[in-house]
Parts: structure tokens; C-alpha cells; sequence
């Protein structure tokens, strides 16, 4: 009878999904507006977003939050710095990914 160890089997499965790659995105806000607006969009057009200037990024994996975060800079690059992970059992999928 050949016997699994539980705790290995898992090991061994974590082990393969670390290679894997997944989509990071940071979210800043969002807005609805109608198709009308849309259409009299141009270049310098401004959108105000339903998000306060105070309030962290949302951080997505695969369109789920993950975390939140607050914009900085990284060798002249933009980046973001994690405040809060979200627990799993609070994580959501992101409507339209």
C-alpha cells in the first residue's frame, strides 16, 4: 500500500504553483459615466473618480483584491507600497474581470 503524506502532497503542490504567473494591477478609482459622455471624451478631458485623494489603491491579482496600498516612487518608476493585506475570507472578484 503506498501511503501519501498530507503535509508533503501539499508541500509538493505549492511548490509547482510558484512558478506560475498571475496579472497585478492597481486600481485608483473608478466613475460611471454615460455613452454620451464617453464619446465627448479628448485628450485633456479630466475625470473626477469616486475615490477620495486620502483613500489607498486598491491592489488586484487576477481581479481580486488583494491589498491596498499607497502610490510611490521606485528608481524614478511608479510603485506601490502595501498598508493593509486583505484577509482571505474579505478578498472579491472585481466586477468586469
Amino acid at each position: 500500500m503506498n501511503m501519501v503524506n498530507p503535509a508533503a502532497a501539499e508541500s509538493g503542490s505549492l511548490a509547482a504553483l510558484q512558478d506560475l504567473q498571475v496579472t497585478l494591477a492597481m486600481e485608483v478609482g473608478r466613475t460611471t459615466i454615460t455613452v454620451r459622455e464617453l464619446l465627448q471624451l479628448t485628450a485633456g478631458s479630466v475625470l473626477e473618480l469616486q475615490r477620495s485623494t486620502s483613500e489607498a489603491f486598491d491592489v488586484l491579482v487576477n481581479g481580486t483584491l488583494l491589498a491596498h496600498g499607497e502610490p510611490v516612487v521606485v528608481n524614478e518608476r511608479c510603485g506601490v507600497r502595501l498598508t493593509e493585506v486583505v484577509r482571505p475570507n474579505e478578498r472579491r472578484q472585481y466586477p468586469g474581470r
